[in-house]
């Protein structure tokens, strides 16, 4: 009796070895400009980590900033303003050991194709045009992208004559998208999102000066609630030191040290 215990115990043991590990799930709250360049990180942070996966939202980072706050569970919050994940570690709420600017955005004044604007000629003065009736962006409330734009058109002397066109995104990404639905005749987005494979055959861009508007410094980290904090880091590094910083760069953004 005594061997066939010892027997016994010994195959749950094997059993238990060689079942598969449980599978990780690392949900992540992104600004929307990320949505393209993030969406292929995604894609081959799965192809290198299988027993990983990764579900993103993607909105405004002033919005997420507020959902964090009472107490949404994200495991890793990717900023377009690095300022709200440091707000966030000073208040317990990001692990400020995970702190990192993953990249440097850039602002630019998109049209459709069929516009008959010369946008790369005109550049911000495209949207004073007489055609162009109105100029989306992403609401500067709590979209800094939105911020940049409204930065951008005082510094170059649009704004008073754009003002009145302006109708707001909720986030840049929608700001985009009114454009492309027709809703407005030219907006001032994210080159994320105008070097995305479906944008870039849709429309033409003008590049706004990079001294024009505040630097959107990006930045993210891992917040104090996350449920897998080694998964959530793993990811994270990833994206913002490893193989996903070549990505970032592809779709137009800075990239520290790359």
């Amino acid at each position: 009796m005594r061997h066939f215990l010892v027997a016994a115990a010994a195959l749950l043991l094997l059993a238990g070895c060689s079942r598969p590990p449980e599978a990780r799930t690392v949900t992540v709250a992104a600004a929307s400009d990320l949505q393209f360049a993030l969406d292929e990180a995604v894609a081959a942070y799965r192809a290198v980590t299988p027993g990983t996966d990764v579900k993103v939202s993607y909105g405004s980072s002033g919005n997420f900033y507020a959902q964090i706050s009472n107490g949404a569970p994200y495991d890793v919050f990717f900023s377009a303003d690095v300022a709200y994940p440091r707000q966030l570690a000073d208040r317990g709420l990001v692990d400020p050991g995970t702190l990192v600017v993953y990249g440097v955005g850039r602002i630019v004044v998109w049209v459709p194709a069929s516009s008959g604007v010369d946008v790369e000629r005109l550049g911000i003065g495209a949207l004073a045009d007489p055609s162009v009736r109105r100029v989306s962006i992403a609401n500067p409330q709590h979209a800094p992208y939105g911020r940049a734009a409204e930065a951008a058109m005082r510094s170059l002397g649009v704004y008073d004559a754009v003002a009145p066109k302006l109708v707001f995104g909720e986030n840049v990404s929608q700001a985009a998208q009114f454009v492309q639905s027709g809703a407005a005749d030219a907006g001032i987005v994210a080159l994320s999102i105008a070097l995305a494979p479906s944008m870039r055959a849709a429309g033409r861009y003008w590049e706004v000066p990079a001294d024009a508007h505040p630097r959107l410094e990006q930045g993210a980290g891992v917040t104090s609630t996350a449920g897998d904090r080694a998964a959530a880091e793993r990811f994270l590094q990833f994206v913002a030191v490893g193989a996903g910083k070549a990505i970032l760069a592809r779709y137009g953004f800075t990239v520290p040290g790359a």
